[in-house]
């Protein structure tokens, strides 16, 4: 699943009135390269002290039963054997990351109080700390949601806007899903066009999946991944990501920015929305800005909306992070700031599960927080735009051999 740059902000819990502990930013002017990658050797993770860890008890305050549907939606991904071919990475190994979610999750359940919750996740737990885009942690939140939109599998002045079935000549790495790039009939491989070229070509038509409102529509759903479409006929569709092209993501909301159309305060999917209905071309140029394009499969919606395990993600309770350098499906505690339907800026300090990935997410400097399903959570996710840090928790080794007793 993936994003627009539409943060997401809490659908379902109300939001605590902690501090948290890092300066967000989100109004300078000179941004950082928050998707600056890693340098050769380099650990997306570092463990910290116990004096410098965030306000666990705060995330123990916004703790609730999303929580723990989150935490068991992880463990059932553990459990399939297939999840150990990601691991180790980082230095933690299947188990361990396994047994950290399967603990926490017991812990968040019997401790009889705050202060007996912290003082047995100071006992068995380790800390760590994404590097972020700095070398001190900085990390940008962004977020998404998965849209509701109206669609057709017919094309018409009312629904004009295709989406695609991926191409037979797309070509992925097996076992990481990454685009390597299309098959030419030689056997060689070659990169894709960028999205401006591809769609001048033509060469899609014929693999429409179906049909939405306007271009603006499709791109989100795009940039999400998924969607659940109301069709014309009265029945929902349920489409998926099936694959990218090689090309780099560019946001559009980065695009918006650059071009001086919205201030970085304002800015939110109802504000591109806004623009878009007033100069539809202008925004469509700044859209071909953004070379990766994204194909789609219809699936039957059992699980919907799923992340990148392949088992639901939950809203405020999902994270999406570059899976090439962090962990699988484990425990993390983001520290950082969202907005309310009213734009006000709240404290966000709580646990999450590492469940999800997309095309923008790249980089220990990068993140994204699923903020739910349909309108409500994408006006949230318009406003979200903060600085904030990302933690993870990790059984101590003397702790797994407890476990495993």
């Amino acid at each position: 699943m993936k994003t627009l740059t539409i943060a997401v902000l809490t659908l379902f819990i109300g939001l605590t009135a902690c501090q948290s502990k890092q300066a967000v930013t989100s109004e300078q002017t000179n941004r950082p390269d928050y998707t600056k990658p890693l340098t050769p050797g380099q650990h997306a993770l570092e463990q910290i002290s116990v004096d410098t860890w965030p306000d666990i008890g705060c995330a123990w305050d916004s703790r609730d039963l999303f929580l723990r549907d989150s935490l068991d939606n992880s463990i059932a991904w553990f459990d399939a054997p297939s999840s150990k071919q990601w691991f180790p990475i980082e230095g933690v190994s299947h188990e361990q990351a396994k047994h950290s979610v399967i603990v926490l999750r017991e812990v968040l359940s019997t401790s009889d109080s705050k202060e007996e919750f912290l003082e047995t996740i100071e006992e068995r737990f380790n800390v760590y700390r994404s590097v972020g885009c700095d070398g001190d942690g900085t990390v940008l939140f962004t977020g998404y949601y998965s849209p509701d939109f109206h669609a057709s599998r017919i094309p018409s002045n009312a629904f004009r806007a295709a989406l695609y079935e991926r191409p037979e000549d797309l070509v992925t790495d097996p076992a990481s899903g990454t685009p390597l790039g299309r098959q030419c009939t030689n056997g060689s491989i070659e990169p894709w066009p960028a999205r401006r070229e591809l769609e001048a070509s033509g060469e899609l038509e014929g693999t429409e999946l179906v049909y939405v409102r306007d271009d603006l529509d499709a791109y989100t759903i795009q940039v999400n991944g998924s969607a659940r479409l109301r069709m014309d006929d009265g029945e929902l569709m349920y489409i998926g990501y099936a694959g990218k092209t090689d090309q780099p993501y560019t946001g559009l909301g980065h695009s918006v920015l650059d071009a001086g159309l919205i201030p970085e305060d304002k800015l939110s999917l109802r504000a591109i929305r806004r623009l878009y209905d007033k100069n539809p071309e202008q925004v469509n140029d700044l859209i071909a800005n953004n070379a990766s394009y994204v194909f789609f499969r219809e699936y039957n919606g059992g699980n919907w909306p799923a992340g990148s395990l392949g088992v639901p993600v939950t809203a405020e309770r999902s994270i999406a992070t570059d899976k090439k350098i962090f962990p699988r499906g484990g425990v993390v505690l983001v520290d950082t700031t969202v907005r309310s339907l009213t734009g006000e800026k709240q404290t966000f300090t709580q646990f999450m599960t590492d469940q999800d990935t997309g095309g923008a997410i790249r980089a220990p400097g990068r993140a994204d927080l699923f903020m739910g399903v349909g309108p409500t959570a994408g006006i949230k996710a318009g406003g979200q735009y903060a600085e904030g840090q990302l933690y993870y928790l990790f059984l101590k080794p003397n702790s797994i051999a407890i476990v495993q007793e």
